[in-house]
C-alpha cells in the first residue's frame, strides 16, 4: 500500500427532512488500501458511498477525495471514481460487449473497440461476449459491473453489496480480483454483509444508525469489543439452555453445529453462568477465540437499545 490517504473525510452529516442519516463520520481510507464498510440495512452505508463519490452533498462535514475537496470538487471526484451498486445496473437486452461500448462512449475512451476488448479480456469476459446481459448468472453479472467500473481505470472503487446473491465460487473470485487491482494501487471501500469478507480487508468500519462504532483492522475490533466466548460441547436440555440464555453476564448464545458459542463482557459472571454446565459429564466448556459475527451482534444490539 502506497503513503497518503484516498478517502479522509470527517464529521460528515446527510438529513432528509428530520432525519439525520449520516451523523458525524469520520473516514480515512489509505491509498491501495482495501476497507470493509459494515452495518446492519438502513445503517447510513449507501449515503456514506454517495458522499463520498460525489453523488449527494452533505449538510456539514470536510475533507478530501483523492486529493479534491468533497463538498467543492463532487465533479472532478466522480470522474476518478468507479461506483458499482446494489442492483445490476445494465441493460439486459444488450451483449456484454454492447453494454460496455456504450460504457466507454460515455466515458470518452478511445479507442472504443481497443479499450472494450482489453477490459473484456482483463476479466476473462471474452468467451461471453456476445451474450445478452439479461441471460448471466449472478456471478457473471457482478463481473460485467465490476469492468464497467473500471474501464476508464479509477484511482478509487466504491462498491455496495457487490456480491448479494453470488454464490460462493464467484465471491471468492471476486475478492481475488479486488486484491489483484488493490495490489496495482487502486483503493477500494466495499460495504458487505458477509463475515469472511470482512475479513479479507486490510481494515474494517462498523455503521449504524449513521453513526460510525468502531474502525480498525479485523483483530483491533474484535478486542476492543471486549466480548469474552466460551464453546460448550455436548447437547444441552432445552431446561439447561432456556436458563443460560437468562444468566446474569450471558449476552449472547448461538450454536455452531454440534457446539454453542456463549459470549458476555463480564468473565466472572460468564463464568458462573457456566458452572453448572461444567459438573455435567456430557457437556464440556472451554474459553474460545471471539468471532468478528460475535462482535456485530453486540454492535447491532447496543445500537438498536440505543435507537430505542
Amino acid at each position: 500500500m502506497s503513503t497518503g490517504n484516498a478517502i479522509d473525510v470527517r464529521g460528515l452529516t446527510k438529513r432528509f427532512g428530520t432525519r439525520t442519516v449520516v451523523d458525524n463520520v469520520d473516514l480515512s481510507v489509505a491509498t491501495g488500501e482495501i476497507v470493509g464498510f459494515l452495518g446492519p440495512n438502513g445503517s447510513g452505508k449507501t449515503t456514506t458511498i454517495r458522499l463520498i463519490c460525489g453523488l449527494l452533498t452533505a449538510d456539514a462535514g470536510e475533507g478530501t477525495v483523492l486529493g479534491l475537496d468533497v463538498r467543492q470538487q463532487s465533479a472532478e471526484i466522480k470522474r476518478q471514481v468507479g461506483y458499482m451498486t446494489q442492483r445490476f445496473s445494465f441493460y439486459e437486452d444488450l451483449t456484454i460487449t454492447e453494454n460496455l461500448t456504450f460504457v466507454a462512449r460515455l466515458y470518452g475512451l478511445k479507442p472504443v473497440a481497443e479499450t472494450v476488448a482489453k477490459t473484456l479480456d482483463g476479466l476473462g469476459l471474452t468467451s461471453r461476449r456476445d451474450q445478452l446481459a439479461g441471460t448471466l448468472s449472478g456471478g457473471w453479472k457482478q463481473r460485467l459491473a465490476l469492468a464497467a467500473c473500471i474501464m476508464h481505470q479509477p484511482k478509487l472503487l466504491l462498491l455496495d453489496e457487490p456480491t448479494a446473491g453470488v454464490d460462493p465460487k464467484a465471491r471468492r473470485e471476486f475478492w481475488d480480483e479486488i486484491h489483484r487491482l488493490a495490489g496495482d494501487g487502486l483503493t477500494v471501500l466495499v460495504s458487505t454483509h458477509y463475515m469472511d469478507e470482512a475479513e479479507r480487508c486490510h481494515r474494517i468500519g462498523y455503521i449504524a444508525y449513521g453513526r460510525m462504532l468502531a474502525t480498525g483492522t479485523v483483530d483491533e475490533v474484535v478486542r476492543g469489543s471486549g466480548l469474552i466466548t466460551y464453546v460448550v460441547h455436548g447437547a444441552l436440555t432445552p431446561a439447561q439452555l432456556r436458563e443460560l440464555a437468562a444468566a446474569d453476564g450471558v449476552e449472547q448464545v448461538a450454536p455452531f453445529g454440534t457446539t454453542l458459542h456463549v459470549v458476555g463482557t463480564d468473565k466472572a459472571k460468564l463464568e458462573a453462568a457456566l458452572a453448572p454446565l461444567t459438573r455435567d459429564k456430557g457437556l464440556r466448556v472451554e474459553p474460545d477465540e471471539t468471532s468478528l459475527e460475535d462482535v456485530f451482534i453486540k454492535f447491532m444490539t447496543s445500537a438498536q437499545d440505543r435507537a430505542a
